[in-house]
């Protein structure tokens, strides 16, 4: 069952992005447009709501032709003034889901979108909070979360990025690795390093810190921010970790060599068998030939035991040797419900038995008594149940405690029990509320939700805002006249919930944490 959680996170949040059309055609207001010059050349963004926002500014150059599977390469200057109000293609799409998948995809895709407040000017040295985000390393696009909102509302740069997806991406092809400086194939990490980098060197000129930059993601977003905390090439390049939906714990990288195997399996099936050309090859196949071959073999994405990653990031936490910074981490209260709605929606009792047991083996009965469908109501949220405290709750329990043994750290709880799903996955009858990305309609400007916010939910949202730029402002998500969030050592994880946002101590307890701890998922440090 957890693996087919984990394959289901194709679906990481990886809806439909704000188009380029939608974008140029918003809301932006008649003043003059602002204009900034970064190293590359001089951009033109526009007004928007309450914030200014420059769209599709490339970070890196195009990663086609030559530099196809290879580490990025500094972005190319222009002169005169480039246009920045359109966004950008998203990535090449490994796994489509059909929910409402990007339609303008590019491998010519390495740009950023930066959002800030509309009295914003260089050198004003506000906090930056980066988004990277979700789709299993496979799908998604940084252009469908806007940072228009955050930034007027906690006077904060917003940059959310895109970086490369599926083998793309993420292929240890010791052929491709050994051309860069790191030996890795994991180019879609480099990429959100790289990003970084583009930001510590210009994001002064939007009025941002380059010295106080928090990086933020949610789902493989979240995994490549762990990516990120054990990367030393990385040092220095953030200030401060939010992970959502995606503990360390949980989404474990696969060694050099595993990943080596997948990658020659992959190459074969693109039809690059040959060592001695299997670079050129894969260079010179169609994008939509390595979509085809990855059906059936997707990607793992970042590896580890390389130059770049040289322990996986749970391992080198548990060791203390990362690159350590305070840490906001959490989930939504029923993370599974969007796995198992969109892959076993009219699951019977009988088949919940039978997959329990055979599951757990020995240990099945005991799941069956603690999560009986009596107690749920149907077999669907029974599993769903299963599924989330196996998972994603009891691992960031668990990673939280391996953070607050060496960091300030801030668990919390989504828990909106009306939240919206995502656009195209609601499955009729059945309770969406609290699954997987149910938060990040609270986060951003996100259109991907099946339904907007309700007044007390968008009240949460700005309040869910607010902590999270304290957080990156400060290191502490302390808001004045918000209800008070100790840090984890103190064992209170905070709730967030349009009717009461509270602290609790019964996180652990009301995901069966301890039990869990005994089984196969319990954390391997």
């Amino acid at each position: 069952m957890l693996g087919t959680a984990l394959t289901l996170v194709a679906l990481l949040a990886s809806t439909v992005p704000a188009t380029a059309s939608a974008s140029a055609t918003a809301s932006t207001g008649t003043s003059a447009r602002p204009v900034v010059t970064v190293a590359q050349g001089t951009l033109r963004g526009q007004n928007h709501d309450g914030a200014q926002e420059f769209l599709g500014v490339p970070y890196a150059a195009p990663p086609v032709g030559d530099a196809r599977l290879g580490a990025p390469r500094e972005p190319r200057g222009w002169g005169g003034v480039r246009e920045a109000n359109r966004q950008a293609p998203a990535c090449v799409q490994f796994s489509p889901f059909g929910l409402a998948d990007p339609t303008a995809v590019s491998e010519d895709c390495l740009y950023l979108d930066v959002y800030r407040p509309k009295g914003a000017r260089a050198g004003a040295r506000l906090p930056v909070i980066l988004w990277i985000h979700g789709g299993a390393y496979s799908q998604g696009t940084g252009t469908q979360f806007g940072g228009r909102t955050t930034a007027d509302l906690t006077n904060s740069v917003v940059v959310s990025i895109n970086y490369r997806l599926g083998q793309l991406g993420y292929l240890a092809l010791p052929e491709l690795a050994r051309e860069n400086a790191r030996r890795s194939g994991s180019f879609g990490l480099l990429d959100q390093i790289q990003a970084l980098r583009w930001t510590r060197e210009n994001i002064a000129a939007f009025g941002g810190n380059p010295a106080n930059v928090t990086v933020s993601g949610q789902s493989a977003g979240s995994g490549s921010v762990c990516g990120l905390l054990a990367a030393p090439s990385a040092a220095g390049l953030f200030h401060r970790v939010v992970l959502q939906s995606g503990p360390c714990t949980l989404l474990r990288t696969p060694d050099s060599a595993r990943a080596a195997t997948q990658a020659r399996a992959f190459a074969e099936a693109a039809g690059c068998a040959e060592p001695a050309e299997v670079a050129a090859c894969l260079r010179a196949a169609p994008a939509a030939a390595l979509v085809e071959a990855a059906r059936t073999l997707p990607t793992s994405g970042p590896a580890s035991g390389d130059g770049l990653l040289p322990l996986d990031p749970a391992a080198a936490i548990g060791s203390g040797d990362w690159n350590k910074v305070p840490v906001l981490i959490g989930s939504t209260r029923s993370e599974s419900r969007l796995f198992v709605a969109l892959s076993q929606p009219r699951l019977t009792e009988a088949e919940y038995t039978a997959q329990i047991l055979a599951t757990y083996g020995t240990a099945g009965p005991e799941v069956l008594a603690r999560y009986p469908v009596s107690a749920y109501g149907s077999p669907y949220l029974a599993l769903s149940a299963v599924m989330t405290d196996s998972s994603f709750a009891c691992h960031t329990a668990w990673s939280g405690r391996l953070f607050a043994s060496q960091v300030p750290t801030y668990v919390y709880e989504f828990d909106d029990p009306d939240s919206p799903t995502l656009a195209g996955a609601q499955v009729p009858g059945l309770d969406m509320s609290n699954a997987h990305s149910a938060e990040l309609a609270y986060l951003h400007d996100f259109t991907a939700g099946d339904r907007p916010l309700a007044p007390a939910q968008a009240a949460l949202a700005t309040r869910m805002k607010r902590y999270w730029g304290a957080f990156a402002r400060f290191g502490s998500p302390t808001v004045p006249g918000q209800t008070a969030w100790p840090p984890t050592g103190s064992g209170k994880v905070l709730t967030l919930n349009p009717a009461s946002t509270r602290t609790s101590s019964s996180f652990a307890s009301d995901h069966q944490c301890d039990f869990w701890q005994t089984q196969p998922t319990r954390p391997p440090l």
